[in-house]
């Protein structure tokens, strides 16, 4: 996964006053996939981004993915 999404949806999650563990549980994943992917070391499936847009409240495009 680009390094553009990695470091958007840390920053987004942030915005959110987020921790990785409670992002983690709104998505349903382990902290360590959360922290892969805003390392860049993971590529989240199509209905991982779906979540996470949901919710961040972001777009695709905002994650740097379009």
């Amino acid at each position: 996964m680009s390094e553009l999404f990695a470091k958007r949806l840390r920053a987004y999650r942030k915005l959110k006053q987020m921790t990785q563990y409670e992002f983690a549980q709104a998505l349903g994943v382990s902290v360590a996939i959360v922290g892969g992917l805003e390392r860049g070391t993971r590529t989240p499936d199509p209905g991982l981004i779906r979540k996470i847009e949901t919710i961040l409240q972001v777009t695709s495009a905002d994650l740097g993915l379009e």
